[in-house]
């Protein structure tokens, strides 16, 4: 395995990962190693339409923690543009799986930055969401 790809794979299993993504990725390890290569030799890149990729451990996977990154990445962004203003984020979901679970992870990563959330309860289609957006600027 590359350096670079192996010191990503250690950092994932010694740090504050939960258990079960560092039981994953030492099964990978020991059953299929060119996924687990596959899961870190990049990580999920913000397109178009957002974060989109297989679902799995990795940095180069949809989890709880490439999410998460994103967000705070988003976040941070937010505060430096609009020091001064009061930010503002409407979130919805669809129906695909773990949609709500991403939702919530993104609404309270928001949350600890001070942002104000306003998050759908329930599926929405993206044109409510524009209208939100627009609405609740």
């Amino acid at each position: 395995m590359d350096a670079t790809i192996q010191a990503k794979v250690n950092t994932w299993l010694n740090g504050g990962f939960d258990q079960a993504t560092q039981d994953e990725i030492k099964r990978l390890e020991k059953e299929n190693p060119k996924e687990l290569t596959e899961a870190f030799y990049k990580n999920l890149e913000f397109g178009t339409g957002g974060l989109r990729g297989i679902m799995g451990v990795g940095t180069n996977r949809m989890n709880k923690y490439t999410v998460g990154m994103a967000t705070q990445g988003y976040a941070n962004y937010l505060k430096k543009s609009f020091p001064n203003e009061d930010v503002r984020v409407a979130i919805a979901h669809d129906s695909r799986n773990n949609s709500r679970f991403f939702a919530e992870t993104v609404a309270g990563i928001f949350g600890a930055n001070g942002i104000k959330v306003f998050l759908f309860e329930s599926l929405r289609p993206t044109p409510e969401l524009s209208f939100a957006i627009g609405t609740l600027k």
